[in-house]
């Protein structure tokens, strides 16, 4: 049976989306466009892909066999796109990064720019989440990443060690003791679906009975509120070329595991053919080899 990759890419979307709607918003397609392509898809293989209801889509049995395929099928179609662009003439077109929110914010936005005025055949899109993004699978071309990562098709081109600290407005700071003790700050932390994320598991494990003053889901909402002394934000203790001025500060206070960050610069080994993804892989290194401490 011959199932088309277009076929292939629809059926993984809206089970990683979990829903027909999330998988339409992802491939910028209709929901009637890919409600039908899974129709014809499913008939052609005789068996039902998903369970659909009122809370979104749910795999079969028949899907979670087709779900591991599906997904080496798609790094590989990302390997077939890097090998044909691999022959390109000249550094020229997009590039992707992706980051968490400050990361983007802080260091990619801003290098971004630096890099547009320096070669402007380049162009630079910066995907700011939380989430996984695959980049064997060319959904991203380089990442800056808090972890090293596992793949073995990924490469670590350079990394970075540096401290956390608690920031507070400088009205804040003067409310506090000289040397607080983590129970004793208001803190800034993620509302959900973000509440997993560091370093609020880390502050509950050092912070018994652990809430914070103030949460959203955004992080520039976060900084704002810490800037307007709210309460404290984890941030890392460090400068580089593109640091701005802060409207807040860093307190003396022992930050426990959430101490110590790691920032790599990570990129799928064959996407390193692709001359742009080159230029800019080597000009992001150099910036992130410069971030100090401050």
């Amino acid at each position: 049976m011959d199932i088309p990759w277009d076929d292939v890419r629809i059926f993984l979307a809206v089970a990683e989306a979990g829903s027909v709607s999330g998988a339409a918003r992802q491939l910028k397609l209709g929901q009637p466009t890919i409600s039908r392509r899974l129709a014809e898809m499913e008939q052609d293989i005789g068996a039902r892909l998903f369970a659909r209801g009122v809370g979104g889509a749910t795999l079969t049995s028949a899907g979670e066999r087709l779900l591991g395929p599906a997904k080496n099928m798609a790094e590989w179609a990302g390997e077939v796109a890097r090998a044909a662009e691999a022959d390109e003439a000249a550094p020229q077109g997009l590039v992707r990064i992706t980051a968490s929110p400050y990361v983007c914010f802080d260091f990619v936005a801003p290098f971004a720019a630096w890099v547009s005025s320096r070669h402007p055949s380049i162009r630079i899109e910066v995907l700011s989440t939380t989430k996984y993004v695959d980049m064997a699978r060319g959904e991203a071309d380089l990442a800056l990443r808090l972890r090293r990562p596992q793949g073995k098709d990924l490469e670590v081109l350079t990394e970075v060690e540096y401290e956390n600290a608690a920031w507070v407005s400088n009205a804040l700071a003067k409310k506090l003791p000289k040397h607080p003790r983590p129970r004793d700050v208001p803190w800034v932390g993620w509302a959900p679906p973000f509440e997993e994320l560091p370093p609020q598991p880390m502050l509950e494990s050092i912070i018994p009975g652990f809430v914070p003053a103030f949460t959203s889901d955004n992080f520039l909402v976060n900084l704002a509120a810490a800037e307007a002394g709210a309460g404290a934000i984890v941030l890392g203790r460090v400068t580089h070329r593109f640091s701005r001025a802060r409207g807040i500060v860093p307190i003396d206070l022992d930050m426990g595991p959430a101490k110590r960050g790691l920032l790599c610069l990570v990129c799928a080994k064959s996407a390193l053919d692709i001359p742009r993804v080159r230029l800019v892989a080597d000009l992001l290194r150099e910036q992130v080899k410069g971030i100090r401490p401050c």
